[in-house]
């Protein structure tokens, strides 16, 4: 099998072929390719597409699918953010439960500088060095200056929703010096926590701690963090006149133009990542045999959404110091297994 084969998953109009069954990575149908570190690192690269203050896109080029499905993990599971752990609940006569409150305050993002803090473990004292604290004090009352007959809760009421700009933060210690410049608070303002009516109040203080999103989901940095594998359009033969018009019909717009060459209109790819591999041109017989669907396998098209506590391309930077000190902890590992071995012999 030639090497661009190997590389290629083939889209046809009824099944996917060439998916990667193998059991260790560069296997292919019984050869064997050695990993070498030249070729991987003229092979390797990586490609940021799009950076927005809470989103990245970017391509992951030239590794095997489990380096990429680890770097996806990392990112949702392993990089530390601050979030709300414990909720000391003084009083609350709203109508939503106080387990039910801590919950939905537990899950607000918070924008704090984790690497400024210190794990806490269990049986430690809370400190100005592991735990962020806020106050949350809000009581509904009847607003006096609405006119009569108001219906509107937001005019009629003060406080008849409380929102996350409402979560006052305490510093402690001297952390109003610390993060002066940039103040701890949560990420958005507008979360609606929960609504009260007049005489109802809410009195508790939060306590944030640092943490990693396998052990909640409160503490995974990013909302999504998603790929796919690069598709490739391959046009066999010309498609030119009407048939031009319908091909570019088949794929989603931008990917797909009509340019004219010597005096005749015909098709040309010219974005194909914007393509969702649809395979509706397939269904069409005037195309058989001139298009060739495919995808890279070692082409990896990342989309990462950051929950807004910490900037995106700072998340990814993170994930993968976190995925090389894994490797560096396994070839310890496997070293100090391999010794082991020989001084049993």
């Amino acid at each position: 099998m030639a090497l661009e084969d190997r590389n290629r998953v083939v889209i046809l109009e009824d099944r996917v072929e060439n998916v990667s069954g193998a059991e260790f990575p560069m296997s292919f149908d019984g050869q064997e390719t050695a990993f070498n570190m030249e070729s991987f690192r003229d092979s390797f690269d990586i490609r940021i597409i799009r950076v927005t203050p809470t989103d990245i896109e970017f391509d992951l080029i030239g590794v095997d699918a489990s380096i990429a499905n680890a770097l996806r993990r990392v990112l949702m599971a392993e990089v530390p953010t601050m979030a709300i752990e414990k909720v000391y609940m003084i009083n609350n006569t709203g109508i939503v439960q106080d387990e039910v409150l801590a919950h939905r305050l537990g899950l607000i993002p918070i924008k704090a500088d984790p690497s400024e803090f210190l794990w806490k473990h269990d049986g430690s004292v809370p400190t100005d060095q592991n735990t962020i604290v806020f106050r949350l004090d809000v009581t509904c009352e009847v607003n006096r200056a609405a006119e009569p007959g108001e219906t509107d809760p937001k005019i009629k009421y003060i406080n008849s929703a409380v929102y996350s700009s409402q979560l006052v933060w305490d510093p402690k210690g001297d952390q109003g010096v610390r993060f002066e410049s940039n103040p701890i608070k949560p990420v958005h303002d507008e979360i609606l926590i929960t609504k009260l009516r007049p005489g109802q109040t809410i009195s508790c203080e939060l306590h944030c701690e640092k943490g990693v999103g396998k052990d909640h989901a409160k503490f995974s940095p990013v909302a999504t963090a998603s790929y796919r594998l690069l598709p490739e359009i391959q046009i066999l033969e010309d498609i030119t006149g009407d048939d031009a018009e319908l091909f570019r019909s088949c794929f989603p717009p931008g990917v797909v133009d009509i340019v004219e060459e010597r005096g005749v209109r015909k098709a040309k790819v010219v974005n194909p990542r914007k393509d969702t591999v649809s395979r509706e041109v397939l269904r069409h017989k005037q195309f058989e045999g001139k298009v060739r669907l495919t995808r890279v396998r070692d082409h990896f098209i990342f989309n990462v959404e950051s929950t807004g506590a910490i900037p995106p391309e700072t998340l990814i930077s993170q994930a993968f110091d976190i995925l090389v000190e894994k490797c560096e902890i396994s070839k310890t590992a496997l070293a100090a297994a391999v010794k082991n071995g020989e001084e049993d012999e």
